[in-house]
């Protein structure tokens, strides 16, 4: 790999990817008309993914593709040849044509209605028999190589699927189960494939995410750490995840890889949010492992529901309140009115965990949380990324200092 560029970040972010990406849809075809950087996930030394809207002309006419390209300090991977593999001087690097992502093969299946009509009817997903026109397919998030969410609707039915990587889903559906067992309100499993698709029913209620806006109390701080202290025991005995927090330093060097003019703020964050923790032991309470206001549902003013169980384990509880502090301080594109709601909640909740978990603790994990999500802005290439990261980092510096 190219000594000044071994994680292919300036490639992969620079016009010079434009020929890559002509190779790879001359070679299936096509020709590349025009594109632009659309996703970037960096792994600073280590790995850059980034996927790119293009137009194509094909045989059969023009159309709009997402085109994804992986490089890699250590070279291409066994998953990597499931793409295609192409080189640009000493640099070898995976490129594929959405949805044929090379991590994630149930994805083009999910992601065609002629498909999921078959899926859903061999495992009588709903109610009746369906045809692909009575299927309305949303993508609801993308992360490239890692997963995918799509929202599949037949009339009032919906069905959530989730796209998996080979090695994660049965510790994700175990996990998934563990859960439903105990009594917890996690969705219902409408089926598995043996793509790894993993296809489950919508929750009642809404989303904590939108009810936050709403007038009406969408719950109480009692009954969110209610919630995570119904989880069973069982959960502390599985695999244990690193809390957020034990990778404030590489989450702090993507973002500094961005904006270095950060770079002696998060300098000054991680030394002082690793000093405070350091002496914390790991915990052992079964705790979510990315808990935030997208994750439950309510209604009526309680919760009634529990999304992606994939990251429960051992931890502090400390680590999932914080988890959702953080989220909450960071919800960007409000206006006015819905900014103040939301601190108005953080004001009226932060207390409430403060008595269940040490106030100290809580800040600094939420300055780490704070600091992992500040890598979104850049990695969606969302059009003000600048002025939202430096915001973020703002956010969790202004944590840190309630307890340094």
């Amino acid at each position: 790999m190219p000594a000044s560029d071994p994680d292919g970040s300036t490639l992969l972010t620079s016009e010079g990817v434009g020929a890559l990406l002509s190779a790879a849809v001359q070679h299936a075809g096509g020709t590349l008309v025009s594109w632009a950087l659309d996703h970037v996930d960096a792994n600073p030394a280590q790995s850059t993914t980034a996927t790119y809207s293009a137009l194509v002309d094909w045989p059969y006419g023009r159309r709009e593709e997402l085109l994804g390209v992986s490089a890699r300090a250590s070279g291409p991977t066994d998953t990597d040849t499931a793409a295609e593999i192409f080189a640009d001087g000493e640099r070898e690097v995976a490129v594929w044509i959405y949805p044929q992502d090379p991590d994630l093969p149930g994805l083009s299946r999910a992601a065609y209605a002629e498909s999921m009509a078959e899926l859903a009817n061999s495992k009588h997903i709903f109610a009746r028999t369906v045809t692909p026109d009575d299927l309305s397919l949303q993508m609801i998030g993308y992360r490239p190589r890692r997963r995918a969410v799509v929202k599949v609707s037949a009339g009032d039915e919906i069905v959530y699927v989730k796209v998996l990587r080979s090695r994660l889903f049965d510790d994700v559906l175990a996990r998934h189960r563990l859960l439903s067992e105990a009594g917890l309100p996690v969705a219902d499993v409408a089926a598995t494939t043996d793509d790894h698709l993993l296809v489950l029913r919508e929750l009642r209620g809404e989303p904590l995410a939108r009810a936050i806006f709403e007038p009406a109390e969408p719950c109480t701080a009692e009954a969110l750490i209610g919630l995570l202290d119904a989880m069973p025991a069982s959960v502390a005995r599985l695999d244990r995840r690193p809390p957020w927090s034990d990778a404030v330093a590489h989450y702090a060097r993507m973002v500094a890889a961005a904006m270095p003019v950060l770079g002696s703020k998060l300098n000054w964050l991680v030394e002082t949010i690793s000093q405070g923790l350091a002496p914390i032991p790991p915990g052992s309470e079964p705790t979510h492992g990315d808990f935030h206001e997208g994750q439950v549902h309510v209604a009526g003013g309680r919760v009634c529901g529990l999304l992606d169980t994939d990251t429960i384990g051992p931890g502090r509880r400390a680590d999932d309140l914080a988890c959702l502090v953080a989220h909450l301080s960071t919800i960007q594109r409000m206006n006015s009115a819905q900014e103040a709601r939301v601190h108005q909640l953080i004001r009226r909740w932060v207390p409430v965990f403060d008595t269940r978990v040490d106030a100290t603790e809580l800040r600094l994990r939420s300055a780490a949380v704070i600091i992992s999500l500040a890598t979104g802005p850049f990695r969606g290439q969302e059009p003000d990324w600048e002025r939202e990261t430096a915001t973020m980092i703002g956010s969790a510096e202004a944590l840190v200092r309630q307890v340094s």
